[in-house]
């Protein structure tokens, strides 16, 4: 009776919504966790196109600022390319990483940040205003546009089918009988057999089984006839490890904006440049873009990084044919007495800026 009535007399209790701000945090924290580590980082196909990145920014044209230092612009470089984002506490002596952070926005921009700063002997905390904090952010999405993803992260299934491809590899050949056979020999001592087997047990690529050759053919009239060596060594190619670990290489390197061609044996040097090319122009320089406007903001003056210029990202043929052909129009609009004002905008109608 007592029972029923304390359960009458209960207070309702109140959850938050699935769309509420709990949600919402937990969502966000998961992206940023899954975003910042990953199996298919360990392979070298990933490495190897976080080392493009690392050395494209290294050799970017900074001018504006001293504190975007080479080693500086490769360390955000290989940050972005393996978590999404880069966090740099602004100092009087220059750009602080951050290992970890946590954030407070208004209205989906940072506000403050609660920055872990790594030191030799133990971390420590700081806690910064956003105007102190040089935030870098590549693949934000609406849900949290104040973390960054990685382009592991946006390419979870093709990083995970590379990297259970090379792990199945890895453990076919540690543990299968690679080279390994089995060779009939005539039948003797069951004691010569036993050792025989014994000096052979164990050694890769080595014959790996002795088998009597009465046992093999039953005793037949003729036991030698027919016998041959059997190969203990598995097919792989009816297995299409070799067409999926392609294919899982190149969705990496379109992910990181790395045309598969770079990589091909095959390659030539016009292929080559243009997988530069590619690289250079839509991937790194819009990245570069981002960071100039980030450090714009945080830095107090005006920051421009070039990555197409010093990876010599450009047609230097077409380069040098357009530069004849606009210095041929200059001379004979000169003879034909056209201001250079009506030159100017006669080139900015076939988008020529300057």
């Amino acid at each position: 009776m007592f029972g029923w009535l304390k359960n009458m007399l209960r207070p309702i209790e109140t959850r938050s919504s699935g769309s509420g701000y709990t949600a919402q945090v937990m969502a966000a924290r998961d992206s940023f966790i899954s975003g910042r580590r990953g199996v298919a980082e360990l392979t070298a196909t990933v490495q190897s196109c976080v080392s493009l990145w690392e050395g494209g920014f290294a050799m970017a044209d900074v001018s504006g600022t001293e504190l975007l230092t080479r080693q500086t612009m490769a360390m955000i470089a290989r940050s972005a390319a393996l978590n999404g984002e880069a966090v740099y506490l602004i100092t009087e002596l220059g750009l602080v990483p951050a290992t970890d952070w946590d954030v407070t926005t208004r209205d989906g921009k940072p506000r403050a940040y609660r920055l872990s700063i790594p030191e030799a002997g133990g971390g420590r905390t700081v806690t910064a205003l956003a105007a102190e904090v040089l935030h870098l952010r590549i693949g934000s999405d609406n849900l949290s546009p104040w973390i960054g993803t990685a382009p592991l992260r946006r390419s979870s299934l093709t990083g995970a089918m590379l990297h259970a491809v090379e792990s199945a590899l890895g453990e076919t050949f540690e543990n299968a009988p690679l080279g390994s056979q089995i060779v009939p020999l005539p039948d003797t001592g069951a004691d010569d057999m036993a050792s025989m087997r014994g000096a052979f047990r164990g050694r890769r690529g080595s014959t790996l089984v002795i088998e009597g050759v009465a046992q093999a053919t039953a005793a037949g009239m003729n036991p030698q006839i027919g016998q041959k060596p059997d190969q203990l060594s598995p097919d792989l190619s009816k297995s299409m490890t070799s067409e999926t670990l392609a294919a899982a290489r190149e969705g990496i390197l379109m992910a990181y904006g790395v045309l598969p061609s770079l990589v091909n044996r095959s390659a030539t040097g016009p292929a080559v440049r243009e997988a530069q090319r590619q690289l250079a122009i839509w991937t790194l320089q819009p990245i570069a873009a981002l960071l100039a406007d980030e450090a714009s903001a945080k830095l107090g003056g005006r920051v421009e990084i070039d990555t197409i210029r010093p990876l010599q990202a450009f047609d230097a043929g077409g380069r040098a044919r357009a530069l004849s052909t606009i210095i041929k129009t200059m001379a004979d609009a000169k003879e034909a007495g056209i201001s250079p004002g009506d030159v100017s905008g006669a080139m900015r109608m076939v988008d020529w800026k300057e």
